[in-house]
């Protein structure tokens, strides 16, 4: 025996693209990751063919224009309009995916890319609350007939809750790598130890550096999908459920951490949602960071406990 031994080191697969509305990025360790990185780049950007409110013939898009009551969708379809249910029914209503046609007349009518400019909520703090109607109640997934039913006219946006299915069932995908990462504009699932940073909406320096071990990170933002509205006002794509409105709580981010991504990404828009106080509760499982209207950074449940 020649007494050398040779330690191959496992490549590192790093992609970044555009999907969803955002950028993506796909982060792999280990044998096979190029090609694992590259099925779980096609399978994205299939999600966001299907499933974008933007395109025209997408599924979504056609589901949303069918007169019937009951419409034959496929298993991703159902899956995806399941996860959005998850989240109407976890945050009480809050947040809800029938909120279309209110987003379309605040202005969000197309692919929205940030241009780097910072518009504030504007008008006094108010938190949202479900509406009353509580539309989404109607919408039944039937695996079994292959279906979805619901209220002819009644619209969906599987946006946010989109983000977080699509990483979920990416994380499937790579679960067999020792290190992986899967961040789908801020809606991020891990795969080993790594460290995540968040954003601050005001600031060039990070918010926060998470520590993030076999989890996940998601965080909600009334900054990074700002726009001015007709009125001048500003405007933004995160509304009060009952008055169909762009909110405005106090807070200009809510990140939350949890098992999986959507559950994080639900969280985090409730705490929005619901402003500080309430916030506080809803993240103290898991912890989270919150960032108020005057910049200020406040760490909350276990992650408060950790730095105390």
């Amino acid at each position: 025996m020649s007494g050398i031994v040779v330690t191959l080191r496992a490549p590192t697969v790093d992609v970044t693209f555009r999907a969803l509305g955002t950028d993506v990025r796909l982060i792999a360790t280990g044998h096979g990751a190029e090609a694992a990185i590259g099925a779980a780049r096609e399978a994205i950007l299939d999600y966001h063919a299907r499933l974008s409110r933007f395109l025209p013939e997408s599924e979504l898009s056609a589901l949303n224009r069918d007169p019937r009551p009951v419409v034959p969708a496929s298993a991703l379809l159902r899956s995806a309009v399941r996860a959005g249910m998850w989240a109407a029914e976890r945050s009480g209503g809050l947040v809800d995916p029938c909120l279309l046609n209110a987003l379309e007349a605040a202005g969000y009518v197309g692919s929205y890319r940030p241009d780097g400019t910072i518009r504030l909520p504007s008008g006094p703090p108010r938190v949202a609350t479900p509406h009353p109607d509580r539309s989404w109640r109607a919408v039944r997934v039937d695996d079994d007939a292959g279906t979805i039913e619901r209220t002819p006219g009644l619209r969906l946006d599987l946006g946010g809750s989109g983000k977080g299915h699509v990483a979920d069932l990416i994380a499937e995908r790579l679960a067999q790598f020792r290190s992986w990462v899967v961040d789908c504009g801020g809606d991020v699932r891990v795969g080993g130890r790594r460290q995540v940073q968040v954003a601050h909406p005001l600031a060039e320096a990070p918010a926060a550096e998470l520590t993030v071990d076999g989890g996940a990170v998601a965080t909600s933002s009334v900054v990074s999908r700002a726009w001015r509205s007709s009125d001048g006002r500003s405007a933004h794509h995160l509304l009060d459920p009952c008055s169909g409105h762009p909110v405005q709580t106090g807070l200009l981010s809510a990140t939350a951490l949890a098992t999986t991504t959507l559950e994080a990404e639900t969280l985090a828009k409730i705490a929005l949602l619901r402003g500080a106080r309430d916030a506080r509760r809803v993240l103290a499982g898991g912890g989270g960071v919150l960032v108020h209207a005057d910049g200020r950074v406040e760490t909350v449940g276990r992650l408060l406990e950790a730095a105390a």
